[in-house]
């Protein structure tokens, strides 16, 4: 009883406080709202959609949103609009395969403008569990505190999964999934304790894979579907700086090969294919049958002076998971160099359909290219198109399927130029995308806030279920060796 009469009470002095609005003005425009969610497709289960608006000299705003079945929430604030998560569940759980509308109307000058409503359209589609990134402070030459943290996308409960104040000194990275499954994963270490965390089933491992036949450890990694292989990269790679250019970094190497690993037998496989002293070959990814690696490749190039001379051709390579034995032939399904252009991060869609990758104009690393966009090839066909829906005038980069392959997450520097932000689409059974969303956050100006770049978000399907302690005993304990195997 006296729950119910706080909460009448409560809604009554709400109501009390709400400003009878009288249209003086209609503008035929949407709002100008941070983040932009007008027209945007999300999933029935995110997190709510909290923005601001950004219009002048605002005094209050008076916002609906209205959902399919009369369900609807109605708000007076100063700029910010943040929806209680009960309201938005009922407001999308009624709304699935449909459309919700949201009203905006602001205060100016004592006269009220209304806007002409927005549309969010929520897809049947759900989405996983949640997302898996790395946040880094801009810096280039100290280690400052970073860490790989994991976010449930229906609130926004963020939690770490490993930060490198666990290992003074170490940079962690190169994180991966089998499949959005986190029951299997590999962590790169870097520093004097580095090293390489897996987890495959259930057993913890701190390996060195560095071998006296390899260029460095192993790094960007790409698990088989079996769990019983992982594809990495090594390389020498080098940052310099610009002097007179609009990109302030280059990041780029100077020799790369293609490994792979045998979890089972701790063995490191390669080929001449894979690594060759003629060319730089990376970012490799495994097809979703197993039955195909897919990486990328360029002559081998001096540098830093012939830096803009690299450039990636896509290229696929068959793969026995019974054997471990690789293909001997290469064919190449995008031949960028001949585009006058590069690409990085193959990133092929679960069900086999699709493979998403980013194109820009030099190197491998897009991270600093602002003309780096995303691009999408059909396996079947061969047709390959920008993802016009997806890209902006600023950098998409690195990108990751959900477990259904109808949404994709990547990397964007869109909002301000400077720090990586992980935005969302939706994808047809055609490929075609929609016009993505930012990651929800509880406030608004959580953007503006941040002074972290969101980097390699990945979906995951489940909580990462691993404690510090454990992480901690692995990473001072002797690391096992891998060992090196190369194929004729």
């Amino acid at each position: 009883m006296k729950k119910s009469f706080f909460a009448l009470l409560l809604a009554f002095c709400f109501s009390a406080c709400m400003e009878t609005v009288t249209i003086d003005e209609e503008r035929d425009k949407y709002p100008d709202i941070f983040p932009d969610y007008t027209e945007v497709t999300i999933p029935p289960n995110v997190a709510p959609l909290n923005f601001r608006i950004d219009e002048p000299n605002i005094t209050k705003t008076d916002v609906t949103i209205v959902g399919q079945g009369g369900k609807t929430y109605h708000c007076q604030s100063k700029k910010e609009v943040v929806i209680p998560a009960a309201e938005w569940n009922d407001i999308i759980g009624s709304s699935v395969g449909d459309t919700i509308v949201a009203k905006v109307c602001i205060k100016q000058q004592e006269r009220w403008v209304k806007y002409k409503s927005f549309p969010i359209y929520i897809s049947s589609d759900s989405i996983d569990y949640g997302l898996s990134y790395r946040l880094i402070a801009p810096g280039y030459e100290v280690y400052s505190k970073m860490g790989i943290y994991q976010r449930e996308l229906s609130s926004f409960d963020q939690k770490p999964i490993i930060e490198n104040t666990l290992i003074p000194g170490s940079c962690v990275n190169c994180h991966s999934y089998r499949e959005t499954n986190t029951d299997d994963f590999s962590i790169h270490i870097r520093g004097a304790k580095g090293g390489t965390l897996l987890k495959h089933h259930n057993l913890l491992e701190m390996l060195d894979t560095k071998t006296k036949e390899t260029l460095s450890s192993c790094v960007y990694p790409y698990w088989h579907p079996s769990g019983n292989y992982i594809a990495y990269s090594v390389n020498k790679t080098q940052q310099a700086f610009h002097s007179a250019d609009i990109k302030r970094i280059e990041v780029f190497d100077h020799a790369s090969d293609v490994v792979i690993y045998d979890v089972r037998n701790h063995k490191l496989i390669t080929m001449d294919l894979l690594k060759s002293e003629n060319n730089f070959e990376t970012f490799p990814a495994f097809s979703p049958d197993g039955k195909k690696l897919y990486f990328c490749s360029s002559e081998a190039r001096q540098v830093p002076g012939e830096f803009k001379d690299i450039k990636y051709n896509l290229l696929s390579v068959l793969f026995d998971a019974a054997t471990g034995c690789i293909g001997n032939q290469v064919d190449t399904l995008v031949n960028a160099r001949g585009l006058g252009k590069t690409v990085s991060f193959p990133r092929p869609s679960y069900d086999g359909k699709f493979l998403m990758f980013t194109m820009f104009d030099y190197g491998n690393f897009s991270i600093w290219h602002p003309e780096a966009d995303l691009w999408m090839l059909k396996l079947e066909t061969g047709e390959k198109f920008p993802l016009e829906n997806l890209n902006s005038d600023h950098t998409e980069s690195y990108h990751s399927w959900s477990s259904n392959s109808r949404w994709v997450v990547f990397s964007s520097r869109r909002v301000n130029g400077l720090y990586t932000m992980p935005y969302i689409g939706h994808i047809d059974e055609e490929g075609n995308s929609t016009k993505p969303f930012l990651l929800p956050q509880r406030s608004p100006d959580f953007y503006d806030q941040t002074f972290y770049s969101f980097n390699v978000p990945e979906f995951i399907n489940q909580a990462v279920e691993i404690d510090a302690r454990s992480i901690e005993n692995k990473v001072k304990a002797k690391h096992k060796q891998v060992t090196f195997a190369k194929e004729k």
